[in-house]
Formats: structure tokens, C-alpha cells, sequence
């Protein structure tokens, strides 16, 4: 059976070349922020709305399909809902779960229940990557972020 693509609003078949520029596209006005302003507003300092990686210098977009290519696999989607898309991506060295978020609330409304089961986690605009913390460190180079820490509760686990 051959692999059928998705198809946009008009009913045609939607190349991944037209996906990857879609989601370029709509991040430009994060990254070039808007000019104009009155009264010296356009020189005022402005906290960043984007995390960038440190040494990369890139802007992870908020597709799993995107993040799981910077991990070095392909993602198996899970859910795929309004309220956020995950899927699961695993290497040779690591398994990775990428959940990405239509809104930033809604990554946070995410992070506030997973903190019941503990983890640790890369967290940037609307999207947050789960995995061993040892191999978030090096992801962090390429998508920016920060790596978060959640409690989880009951007794800690004995070491």
C-alpha cells in the first residue's frame, strides 16, 4: 500500500518540503520580534520569548517530527491531539519523549501533572523532551532549553 501524505485544508496532498517551511515561517515573527513603538519603546530591553540552544545558536520549532530528526531518529506519534502531539523516538543510545504544545499554557498544565511522577525533562517554547538525564545535556546543545527537574512524590527510590 503506498504511503499516503497528509493533506492540507484544500483537500491536496501536503509535502513534508511544505511542512518543514510552514513551521519555519511561522517562526520568524518569534525570532525577529516586531520593530516600531512609541516613546523609546522600540529600544527598551525585552525578555525572550524563544530559547535558543548555547552553542548552536538555533531555535528548536515546536514539531515532534522536527525534534525527534535532532535526536538522530524518527518519531513514533502516540497522541495527536489539540491539546498536544507526543511521540516516542528511540536511538541506539537513548529513548526520547517529545511532546510538543499549541500553547505555552498548555505545556505547563502538562509539566504541573508529570511532576506527580517525577523525571527529569528538556523544556523550551511549547515543547518539552523526557529522557535519562545524561543524555539531555548534549540534546540541550542543539535545541536550547532548560533541563528541569521534577520531584514526583511519594519516598525517593533508594540508591
Amino acid at each position: 500500500m503506498p504511503e499516503q501524505r497528509p493533506r492540507g485544508a484544500a483537500g491536496r496532498a501536503v509535502s513534508p518540503r511544505h511542512l518543514v517551511v510552514a513551521g519555519l515561517l511561522a517562526l520568524v515573527p518569534l525570532v525577529t520580534g516586531c520593530g516600531g513603538g512609541e516613546d523609546g519603546e522600540a529600544d527598551a530591553p525585552r525578555a525572550a520569548k524563544v530559547t535558543a540552544a548555547p552553542t548552536a545558536g538555533v531555535v528548536a520549532p515546536a514539531k515532534v517530527e522536527v525534534i525527534a530528526g535532532l535526536t538522530g531518529c524518527e518519531a513514533e506519534i502516540r497522541i495527536d491531539a489539540d491539546e498536544l502531539r507526543q511521540g516516542v523516538c528511540r536511538t541506539e543510545r537513548a529513548d526520547f519523549l517529545i511532546t510538543t504544545f499549541p500553547e505555552e499554557r498548555l505545556k505547563e498544565t502538562w509539566l504541573d501533572s508529570a511532576s506527580v511522577y517525577g523525571g527529569t525533562y528538556l523544556v523550551g517554547t511549547r515543547w518539552v523532551v523526557g529522557a535519562e538525564p545524561e543524555h539531555l545535556g548534549p540534546l540541550r546543545e542543539k535545541l536550547g532549553g532548560t533541563v528541569r527537574e521534577l520531584r514526583g512524590i511519594g519516598a525517593a527510590p533508594e540508591s
